[in-house]
């Protein structure tokens, strides 16, 4: 943590969490795939990671890679993700999910999110696939998502900075957003139900 800001890592392998940490960042999302955006990682690895580190573990919660519609199968599988992430001692989880007309669904998420509690929960970068994204952003605050990772709906949290600060204007005082990029604004002390502090993810 750096000026108020807590620096998060994307990981995909021990190594990469342990350095992670060294480097500086206040908390890991784990997952598999990188190439694909990130999938759901092996609980093995999500065991060793939390045996090596001590900063919080994040898992990311996707079957596959590819677009954020699930079929009831995949829920399933979703679902008994989360599960064993929170046996094997994730610290919090990541996921998204949307509508063939790129809104949050809603229901999905309202069911997942019960699956995921007491567990804090992040949005992730499906959200730069929604149609709206202030009005998916009300959707997330009101679902109870702690945290949104998002570029601002562009190639880079740069680029997207523009929206990021309409987004973090919106989710004004009481939560917080992780923005994927170097982007560090004061302004991301508010973004929801979106928490408390200022974030940063590389």
């Amino acid at each position: 943590m750096d000026d108020g800001f807590l620096m998060e890592v994307c990981v995909d392998s021990v190594e990469s969490a342990v350095n992670a940490e060294r480097g500086g960042a206040g908390r890991i999302e784990l997952c598999a795939g990188l190439v694909e955006g990130g999938t759901t990682p092996s609980m093995g690895l999500l065991q060793v990671v939390k045996q090596c580190v001590r900063i919080p573990v994040f898992v990311m919660i996707r079957p596959r890679g590819g677009d954020f519609l699930y079929s009831d199968r995949e829920v399933e599988v979703m679902k008994a993700d989360i599960r064993l992430a929170k046996l094997h001692g994730a610290d919090g989880l990541v996921f998204g999910a949307l509508t063939e007309d790129g809104r949050i669904d809603t229901e999905l998420c309202t069911a997942l999110l019960a699956v995921c509690r007491p567990l804090p929960v992040t949005f992730h970068r499906a959200f730069d696939m929604v149609h709206d994204p202030l009005v998916a952003l009300e959707t997330l605050i009101s679902l109870g998502f702690e945290r949104v990772l998002t570029s601002g709906c562009d190639s880079s949290a740069l680029e997207g900075l523009s929206l990021i600060k309409r987004l973090a204007e919106q989710g004004v005082a009481s939560q917080s957003a992780t923005c994927r990029g170097f982007w560090k604004a004061p302004l991301l002390l508010s973004f929801t139900a979106l928490l408390a502090q200022p974030e940063t993810q590389e």
